[in-house]
């Protein structure tokens, strides 16, 4: 199988809700909303986030756990620590909430969490060890506490 993501699914409560946060609030432009079952938006080069009802999702892929439960965040690198207290900021005001602050990391970026109404952590993150090539090959250095840009 060749590691490639084109899709990442997560099944929310209410669309409607989502909806207000991302699109409403946030500005984000849907690429498909269809009320009360699918919204989709891309989020980068052939990568798209789709937010699904729950319950319908439960129906085609079987039983579901509760959002707030998974052991994953979604993550948005930017270019500054000052973009990553921004992000939060903004995020905080569309209705997320903060879970961390943004804050130094000892691997040498700086980074905070919010999250969404139905409780996706989000990573907003400034690493300037991670790069991306006009291909979109990624390319990751190791940092240390002294190389945070």
């Amino acid at each position: 199988m060749n590691p490639h993501v084109s899709v990442v699914t997560v099944g929310v409560r209410d669309l409607e809700v989502t909806y207000a946060f991302y699109a409403a609030r946030l500005g984000w432009t849907p690429l498909q909303y269809v009320p009360e079952e699918v919204l989709f938006f891309q989020v980068n080069h052939g990568l798209v986030l789709s937010f699904f009802r729950a319950d319908h999702l439960a129906a085609e892929a079987g039983p579901l756990g509760d959002i707030r439960d998974a052991p994953f965040t979604l993550g948005h690198n930017v270019e500054s620590p000052a973009d990553v207290d921004a992000v939060l900021a903004k995020a905080a005001g569309a209705g997320g909430q903060i879970t961390a602050p943004g804050s130094q990391m000892s691997w040498g970026g700086y980074s905070g969490y919010f999250t969404d109404p139905d409780g996706v952590r989000w990573e907003v993150c400034f690493n300037p060890g991670l790069t991306v090539g006009t291909s979109g090959q990624v390319t990751l250095a190791v940092l240390g506490p002294d190389m945070s840009g």
